[in-house]
């Protein structure tokens, strides 16, 4: 079941240094959102605050809220953990386990909760994620295979298969497909539209058109100046921010001028 994601005056930190500050906004459960800004505006830095993936970060931290489902995931007695299985996340760079199948990738996050998985279970999970990821008819008669020895997109996507096997509420996605051929960019992109049906999503992406295609919502991150902290200036749908944006940056950044 998706859900929303409610965020209020975060700030974002490495150490000493105020890498993010100020977000305030409003996710929309089984929308696509999609987050644009130049490089080193603290986007993915954001993105990462969503499921306590930040704080893995030796001296990093965060403040304020960000509350899914009223419970916020920074309240006290919150186990980040627990907070990773509810919000799911895929890398910029497809990153199967090596040494694993694919069928084995698939499980990883599984086998992480459980203590015993039933064969018949497995493979139930295995099938269901697979064919949520659009994958099943390509892999399934070789799911004993390396989930290294597939191409860079289907990697991707064994990667989501993974992120879904444990069914999170909500879906991260970090640059999903900077590292893909256009054909591969387009296979991720129509499952991005599938899993909406079930999920959140939410999405960083550095290409405007991407954004256009798939997100509902977009929110534009920037920063004044080198070494200041990155900063939402504008959070609109998509539609809206494209043609009709309220602040001068976000139009002078989707056209191209800066960034």
């Amino acid at each position: 079941m998706a859900k929303s994601i409610d965020v209020s005056d975060v700030n974002i930190y490495y150490g000493d240094f105020l890498a993010v500050q100020g977000v305030n906004m409003s996710i929309r459960a089984g929308a696509v959102t999609a987050f644009i800004g130049p490089s080193g505006c603290g986007k993915s830095t954001f993105l990462r605050s969503l499921n306590r993936m930040h704080e893995v970060i030796p001296g990093a931290r965060v403040e304020g809220k960000i509350v899914v489902d009223g419970q916020d995931l920074y309240g006290p007695g919150i186990d980040p953990v627990a907070v990773r299985r509810t919000v799911g996340m895929v890398f910029q760079r497809p990153n199967p386990f090596p040494t694993m199948s694919i069928y084995d990738n698939v499980l990883a996050g599984s086998r992480l909760n459980a203590k015993k998985i039933k064969k018949a279970d497995a493979d139930e999970i295995v099938e269901r994620s697979l064919r949520g990821a659009n994958l099943w008819q390509e892999v399934k008669d070789r799911l004993g295979k390396p989930g290294m020895g597939l191409s860079g997109g289907q990697q991707q996507r064994l990667c989501i298969a993974r992120a879904i096997a444990v069914q999170p509420e909500i879906l991260l996605m970090d640059e999903p497909c900077s590292a893909l051929d256009p054909i591969s960019t387009s296979a991720v992109e129509d499952l991005i539209h599938q899993l909406k049906d079930d999920y959140t999503i939410v999405i960083v992406t550095h290409n405007m058109q991407q954004a256009a295609r798939v997100s509902d919502d977009t929110g534009f991150f920037n920063l004044k100046a080198t070494g200041e902290p990155g900063h939402l200036v504008e959070f609109n749908p998509t539609k809206k921010m494209f043609a009709n944006p309220d602040d001068p940056a976000t139009e002078a950044y989707i056209s191209g001028r800066f960034g």
